[in-house]
């Protein structure tokens, strides 16, 4: 553009010059419908550059309203964009008034309100102002209304942080209805069945799992929760485990609480030398408390087998609070009381915990000792209670006790 502007200036002057300067500056006689034009070649020049600037300068001004909305169009986008960024930066210093204040202030002028909408919900959310936040999805949903799956998985998401799972939930199923793998729905309805504890819900929702967007620890539980879930059914058979087990992704098949929970449904199929077999193997790969504990729960055709593979691990793990207390459920399992007695002793005076000590107050309830059984009771029932006991708990055992 400027160079065109330069040449044109620099025909005009040459043109100018050349008008008073040549002595010879040519002649051009024009004759249109009786009209008669009688000029030299410089005036010509000169005449046409002028012609032109002219037209140009009548197209400038015709366009000037049309540039003049756009330019302030473009203004106000920058502005509405100014804004969104200021406002999330508020929103995640915490700073949740402004945030929402700034963000309201950005939908002016906005041509893609939506984020504004769904992050000022959030900062209503954040300060308790549920009617606010309701509203911003409300108008989001209103002025966006191809974003309806983007509105209900933050209404969903907002209702979970709240504790109203279940209206989490009645927000999400309409959504996984018209997209049954949606990653964020799959992800949210799963924390909302898990939240009311509608496990026979979660325990549908297994298959789906895979696909659902959830970090791999989130995933892993949920995951182990919806299976156990699943295989309590009282129609469960061998097949139907396979099938459940298959439908888990490779990485979930490889987790210390699956694996544990998968063996305890394989003897709860009447397959416990399967169970037993693919917890050894599982403790080959990852000594993990789940599979140890699993351990311990199962019964094979050989438990004195198992016993010894137990106190075979104690070796290298001799003060593993959680298998001290599975060698103590294999002696009692082979009805050696006074070795049970010794295990579950040591566990707990490495680490006590309600399940021991339950264990241990039914095994003196065994040998005929009411009162120590009674104090190990309330000794377990005291650490899961915030309610101090009248009684005096019973005092772990010394920590040089040894099997």
């Amino acid at each position: 553009m400027r160079l065109g502007v330069a040449a044109l200036a620099a025909l005009f002057v040459g043109a100018f010059l050349a008008h008073f300067l040549l002595e010879d500056r040519g002649y051009v006689l024009i004759g249109l419908k009786g009209w008669v034009i009688e000029t030299s070649v410089p005036a010509l020049v000169m005449g046409l550059v002028l012609l032109y600037a002219a037209v140009r300068a009548l197209i400038a001004v015709a366009r000037a309203p049309r540039r003049l909305r756009g330019a302030l169009a473009e203004r106000q986008l920058r502005r509405a964009g100014g804004r969104l960024t200021h406002g999330l930066v508020h929103l995640v210093e915490g700073d949740w008034r402004r945030a929402e204040r700034v963000l309201t202030q950005g939908l002016k002028g906005s041509d893609a309100p939506l984020a504004n909408y769904l992050l000022a919900a959030r900062a209503a959310h954040r300060q308790g102002a549920p009617d606010r936040r309701d509203r911003w999805l409300k108008l989001a949903a209103e002025r966006m209304p191809d974003a309806a799956a983007a509105v209900a998985l933050t209404e969903a998401e907002l209702a979970l942080e709240s504790g109203d799972a279940a209206r989490a939930r009645t927000v999400l199923e309409p959504l996984l209805r018209r997209a049954p793998d949606h990653p964020g729905a799959v992800a949210l309805l799963a924390r909302a069945h898990a939240a009311l504890g509608d496990r026979r819900q979660l325990a549908e929702l297994l298959p789906r799992l895979k696909n659902a967007a959830l970090d791999a620890g989130a995933l892993e539980a949920l995951a182990a929760e919806a299976f156990a879930a699943a295989v309590e059914a009282p129609d469960l058979t061998a097949e139907k485990l396979e099938a459940l087990w298959a439908a888990l992704p490779p990485a979930l098949r490889r987790s210390p609480a699956l694996v544990a929970r998968r063996a305890l449904a394989l003897q709860q199929v009447g397959r416990p030398d399967d169970a037993e077999r693919e917890l050894k193997a599982a403790l080959k790969r990852s000594f993990a408390a789940p599979l140890v504990a699993a351990y311990g729960e199962v019964r094979s055709s050989d438990v004195l087998k198992q016993l010894r593979q137990a106190e075979a691990w104690l070796e290298t793990h001799p003060e593993d609070p959680v298998l001290l207390a599975t060698a103590a459920k294999l002696c009692i399992a082979n009805e050696l009381w006074g070795k049970a007695r010794s295990y579950l002793e040591s566990s707990i005076a490495i680490a006590p915990d309600a399940d021991a000590y339950a264990l241990y107050g039914r095994l003196l309830t065994q040998l005929g000792e009411a009162e120590r059984a009674a104090q190990a009771f309330k000794s377990g029932l005291a650490l899961t209670s915030r309610v101090p006991l009248e009684a005096p708990a019973l005092s772990p055992p010394a920590a040089d006790a040894k099997p």
